[in-house]
């Protein structure tokens, strides 16, 4: 049974930095194709970032330079670090998987097959 289990949210100031992690059983992650993404309150989910096994790693506009995906596959775990975090990162954050995705950064936009239950991240002073 594939299960994504995410943790490290939690309140920051802005300009602080936290790190997501995904834990994943049931399937070796490091096999399938990964996505983090988020949600504000009223606003559509957003693909944030995104592991596209055959041609590499993307981020969305908003966060490139600030936030970083690795992986550590002894633990089958991935991480997703978020610095210089801002209020408009306030948002609940998801990692998500699947068997296949689309090539470049349309693994960004893709609805993958499963999704882990959510952290909150809030970015307030």
């Amino acid at each position: 049974q594939v299960q994504l289990v995410e943790s490290g949210g939690g309140l920051v100031q802005p300009g602080g930095s936290l790190r997501l992690s995904c834990v994943a059983s049931g399937f070796t992650l490091n096999n399938y194709e990964i996505g983090w993404f988020r949600q504000a309150p009223g606003k559509e989910r957003e693909g944030i970032s995104c592991i596209s096994r055959r041609d590499g790693t993307y981020y969305v506009d908003s966060v490139k330079g600030r936030f970083t995906v690795s992986e550590d596959n002894a633990k089958n775990t991935v991480y997703l670090q978020m610095n210089s975090l801002k209020p408009e990162d306030t948002a609940v954050y998801y990692c998500a998987t699947d068997r296949y995705s689309p090539y470049g950064s349309s693994c960004l936009r893709y609805t993958y097959a499963y999704w882990g239950q959510g952290t909150q991240v809030t970015v307030s002073s």
